[in-house]
């Protein structure tokens, strides 16, 4: 996460070609913080929410559009600037692709009567819509969140995935090609991922054990960890102390609770072992934090 003047920078700004960028965001702060940047009535804007939530705000925030998890906005209003003003929820990633509405139509020339928005009828109104991140989208966006700049071919691969994704959203019913991890090419597999995801996250507290995980979601041990890794860039179990750790500080950024009362929270027995755990992931004690944000 990065932040400047109170507001959250992305992590990765690409320019994939003249009037197509791609923004990648992670607020990993225990509180929302907002995202704040112009964009002209000239781009298409896509939200993609991988995980947690988010709020856009118009008209002065008198009227509000929520982003929710694992769903996707597409914006576009050609009579107005439509400028990115949004409240990103704790531990949420986004990714953001913003392209003109000329260079869209260069992608879809062939097709683009099949597209609702670039109709004629509706050339000169605004387009709002809501969509589900299918399970091929998910491993897209995913392997655009863990993308690294400045490797070979990095700016290639970048934006060969972003055209995947923007295929996929246009055609959901294709299969994406997963070289890294053909496992994922199956959607029935992602879904099974996915739903492990969230039984983690619901039993954060006393988690199922990786086998007995694997066999709730109708997959083997090694798919399981194959899977999970390739689509949330984290074991299992590492996934499960981030995201813990992080409601750490946000139970103790509340000022409601101490040390003690956090660790019992979150199942740990033994005080000693939060506090290692939390130092590790953060670099300071609970103790300390504590009395960093409530002086």
């Amino acid at each position: 996460m990065s932040l400047k003047n109170n507001v959250l920078s992305p992590r990765a700004d690409q320019l994939i070609e003249d009037g197509f960028h791609v923004l990648t965001y992670e607020n990993d702060a225990d509180i929302s913080q907002p995202i704040v940047r112009h964009v002209d009535a000239s781009l298409i804007q896509f939200h993609f929410c991988f995980r947690g939530s988010a709020t856009f705000h118009f008209n002065q925030r008198t009227y509000n559009l929520p982003l929710l998890d694992e769903h996707v906005l597409l914006l576009y209003n050609p009579q107005r600037d439509l400028p990115m003003e949004l409240d990103v929820s704790p531990n949420s990633q986004l990714v953001t692709v913003l392209i003109s509405i000329k260079k869209f139509h260069s992608l879809f020339s062939q097709e683009a009567n099949q597209i609702s928005f670039l109709s004629d009828e509706n050339a000169d109104k605004k387009y709002y819509k809501d969509h589900i991140i299918t399970p091929s989208m998910a491993v897209a966006l995913s392997q655009i969140l863990q993308y690294q700049p400045n490797t070979l071919m990095s700016r290639l691969y970048l934006k060969g995935k972003v055209y995947e994704l923007l295929s996929l959203y246009f055609n959901p019913t294709e299969a994406t090609d997963v070289a890294e991890c053909p496992f994922l090419v199956d959607e029935e597999n992602v879904r099974k991922i996915r739903n492990a995801k969230k039984i983690v996250l619901e039993r954060m507290i006393n988690p199922p054990s990786l086998q007995d995980l694997a066999d709730e979601i109708g997959l083997s041990l090694k798919k399981l960890k194959e899977g999970f890794k390739q689509l949330y860039g984290s074991t299992v179990y590492q996934f499960i102390l981030d995201h813990k750790m992080n409601h750490a500080r946000q139970l103790l950024g509340s000022g409601s609770y101490n040390v003690n009362e956090v660790a019992l929270q979150l199942g740990y027995s033994n005080s000693s072992h939060f506090i290692d755990a939390f130092k590790k992931k953060f670099g300071t004690t609970p103790k300390k934090y504590l009395l960093s944000v409530s002086s």
